[in-house]
């Protein structure tokens, strides 16, 4: 039983709020900490560029899946609405539990905390600084997530022009067009050296990592002014606008550092304006990273909610979630509920910082597991409804979508051997089996 109609999201976003939102929440700190990663792995310009035209090339494939599906199935409920669609409820509940429990809500924590480590550094707030500056962080997001989305998307737009003009930065100063001149670098030849296959297959995860996050514009595809072709316009020029911003950066860390002392460096953007402009580009860098942390924090927040929503949608147990205040854009019970949860997470993550950061990291398996099921869903729902015109068809079908599904399963068995190597890979079977356990109450509740 869904929701009356005048209770059901209307399109009220702009284009450009969709796009902030999706560059928001796939521009995070990763670019910061990334391309000395990848240097490190590969040892090579050639084999490193290569590497994130590949992410690229991969994460447009699935934001081309997600297109298609999204033209077909608008849904609040993004995903987790698609995973119904193809395989039914309890498949999309467990997805929506992972999300609702610990992916989402975990990736708010964790960048809260990363937030609250760089303002810690401006105001200090006593002994428990950070904690203190996670938790105002996230009710202050809440606060504005709840006022609607047109004000949220207006902040979100505004820091994601902040965030975007630091990655610029970073770029002008590696090309050499501000600050003090850095030194000349010498440059092997590209493809020089080639790295174990082992290796671009593990750089290649990093790379992954850092585009993450695209899947998520499906969660506003039944918000977006202009219907269909403004959602495909929508998710496309976001990835090519992060694609192209994600190799000017790394060009510029290579032309400024070279390829040796950016595979060294573990704060490689720091090191590139602090060389440029002194101690106060090592000052800007850390707004810069706070910012982006401030960037994700909300857009996820955004996509977040409306999993909880989808979720209040389906299941009678969970009704008080599917609830939409149709005027301000905002599911506010499904914003209270995440809230709750992240501020959970952060008070436990403040005493066992390990098994916290364990609890979010090695959920990946099951993320990029459900991701792979997003994958072949392409292929369930196109043969359901087969002879149905559709406003968006994958290009190059069935290529692209083979193409994703094989990136999904690889990264799915890569993140659950490293997780299996670190002994933690139980707090995500953890996880699901207390979704299981929810499913069935839920089940049990509706059949009584």
């Amino acid at each position: 039983m869904s929701n009356p109609t005048h209770m059901i999201p209307g399109r009220l976003l702009s284009q450009s709020g969709a796009i902030a939102i999706i560059v928001g929440i796939v521009i995070g700190a990763g670019i910061f900490k990334t391309p000395s990663m990848v240097a490190g792995i590969t040892g090579d310009i050639g084999w490193m560029m290569a590497i994130w035209v590949a992410g690229s090339i991969i994460s447009l494939a699935g934001a081309l899946c997600y297109a298609e599906l999204a033209t077909m199935y608008p849904h609040a409920g993004g995903d987790y609405h698609f995973l119904n669609k193809a395989y039914g409820k309890n498949i999309s509940f467990l997805y929506g539990w992972a999300k609702a429990t610990v992916i989402n809500t975990g990736s708010i924590a964790l960048l809260a905390f990363v937030f609250g480590d760089y303002m810690t550094k401006v105001l200090p707030l006593g002994d428990y600084s950070t904690v203190v500056w996670a938790i105002m962080i996230i009710i202050a997001l809440t606060a504005v997530n709840l006022i609607g989305i047109h004000f949220s998307a207006s902040i979100q737009t505004l820091l994601t022009l902040l965030e975007v003009a630091g990655l610029v930065l970073i770029i002008v100063v590696g090309f050499g067009w501000l600050g003090s001149p850095l030194p000349t670098v010498e440059h092997a030849p590209l493809f020089s050296e080639t790295p174990p296959l082992g290796l671009m297959g593990l750089a290649l995860v990093f790379v992954l990592l850092t585009f993450g996050g695209w899947n998520e514009s499906a969660y506003i595809s039944a918000e977006v002014k202009g219907g269909s072709k403004a959602i495909v316009f929508v998710i496309v020029l976001s990835i090519i606008l992060i694609t192209i911003i994600y190799l000017l950066v790394n060009w510029a860390l290579i032309a400024g550092l070279g390829m040796e002392k950016l595979a060294g460096s573990k704060t490689a953007p720091a090191d590139l304006l602090s060389m440029a402009l002194g101690p106060l580009g090592e000052k800007l860098l850390g707004l810069f990273v706070a910012i982006a942390a401030l960037t994700s924090i909300n857009a996820t927040m955004i996509v977040g909610a409306r999993t909880n929503y989808a979720m209040g949608d389906d299941w009678d147990g969970l009704r008080f979630m599917g609830r939409w205040e149709s005027a301000r854009g905002s599911p506010y019970l499904a914003y209270l509920v995440q809230s709750a949860i992240c501020l959970a997470l952060v008070g436990f993550g403040a005493f066992q910082a390990d098994g916290f950061d364990a609890m979010v990291e090695f959920t990946a398996p099951v993320f990029w597991f459900f991701l792979f099921l997003m994958g072949i869903a392409v292929f369930i729902l196109r043969f359901k409804n087969r002879g149905v015109k559709r406003d968006f068809s994958i290009p190059l079908y069935p290529i692209t979508p083979l193409l994703f599904c094989a990136s999904c399963a690889y990264l799915s068995y890569s993140s659950f051997a490293y997780a299996h190597s670190k002994g933690a890979v139980y707090i995500s079977i953890y996880v699901m089996l207390l979704g299981v356990a929810a499913l069935l109450f839920l089940r049990l509740k509706r059949a009584r």
